[in-house]
């Protein structure tokens, strides 16, 4: 019986250590001042700078990347699924007011390819640097046997700091507060079991498929700009649930947030799926960001000013819709 090694059974060592050579030097340019040591160790030292900070609050979220993955697969193209990625944590966790200090990542599959894999990484690079947030490590994980030679998963985690007096929570929201929508670059990461059914394979190996397989935008930035200017007093970040499910996760119980289709453009591609597939408004809405990636409210003074920042950092925005007195919820007409 010829011997069993870990690389015969569907694991090479010498692959993952190659794959580490390569993503190093992209690894570094997310270094923050914070950051001791470097990738390759057991864990990631991070020392945060409390100065300023009264009484600091840790805010964590972790997330994936779902079925987009699949398109990212039809289309060869893996640059930036990782930006994906970073953004669906990144902006869960500035939805508080929490400024994301570091991120990890975990990739698994049945066999790693390190070139596909480091385009992976180059695009989860990119979105670090654009939320400055460091990446401070992760962990590729080769699973022969749980996985096949082609599937493979994504996965992140991201650590952010507020200070407790500073925590945005929805609970000064009150009636005749303006909603503002931040405009999406296309259905973001959601939805895409749903998108998918829309559209032939050959579809989505076209133009279609790269439409959908546009970047997650990340508001982190802009949003910890404008903060320095502007009260915002509750954040929704529109990923699975869209509208319906995410907003009234900030908005305090009594109020109805009243949303009016036309105060924003819908980008062609939503309506397209809705049609395709027979959904109605209601669900097309709780599935689909429809064009805004990111909810505010803001009281009625702030709204222009708000709407005029963003404009200077080059992100849409929107006065979508309004508080009003009524049952816990949305309301979209």
């Amino acid at each position: 019986m010829t011997p069993l090694s870990y690389k015969n059974a569907g694991v090479s060592i010498d692959e993952a250590d190659d794959f580490i050579k390569i993503i190093k030097p992209m690894v570094k340019t997310t270094a923050r001042p914070e950051i001791l040591g470097g990738i390759g160790g057991f864990s990631g030292l991070f020392a945060p700078r409390l100065k300023g900070l009264k009484d600091p609050v840790l805010v964590s979220s972790t997330d994936g990347v779902g079925t987009k993955l699949m398109i990212a697969d039809l289309q060869k193209k893996y640059d930036t699924v990782g930006i994906d990625l970073v953004a669906m944590s990144v902006d869960d966790v500035v939805v508080t007011g929490a400024e994301p200090l570091f991120f990890l990542d975990y990739i698994a599959c049945g066999r790693l390819d390190k070139r596909m894999l480091a385009e992976v990484i180059k695009g989860i690079v990119r979105g670090c640097r654009e939320a400055r947030c460091a990446l401070v490590g992760g962990e590729t994980a080769e699973l022969p046997g749980l996985y096949t030679k082609e599937q493979w998963d994504l996965a992140g985690f991201c650590v952010g700091i507020v200070d407790r007096g500073k925590i945005i929570d929805g609970r000064t929201c009150r009636r005749g507060d303006k909603v503002i929508g931040l405009a999406s670059s296309g259905l973001h990461s959601n939805g895409y079991s749903l998108a998918r059914k829309a559209f032939t394979e050959k579809e989505l190996r076209s133009e279609i498929g790269r439409e959908l397989l546009k970047p997650t935008r990340i508001y982190t930035r802009p949003i910890l700009d404008v903060l320095k200017s502007v009260k915002i007093k509750a954040m929704a970040h529109i990923t699975g649930g869209g509208f319906t499910d995410n907003i009234p996760r900030v908005i305090p119980p009594g109020l109805t947030v009243v949303i009016e289709e036309g105060r924003w453009p819908i980008p062609p591609i939503f309506r397209l799926i809705q049609e395709r597939c027979g959904v109605d408004e209601h669900e097309i809405f709780r599935t689909l960001n429809m064009g805004i990636g990111m909810v505010l409210v803001v009281g009625p003074k702030d709204a222009e000013k708000t709407i005029a920042l963003f404009a200077k950092m080059r992100q849409k925005a929107y006065i979508v819709g309004d508080l009003v007195s009524g049952p816990h919820g949305v309301s979209i007409y």
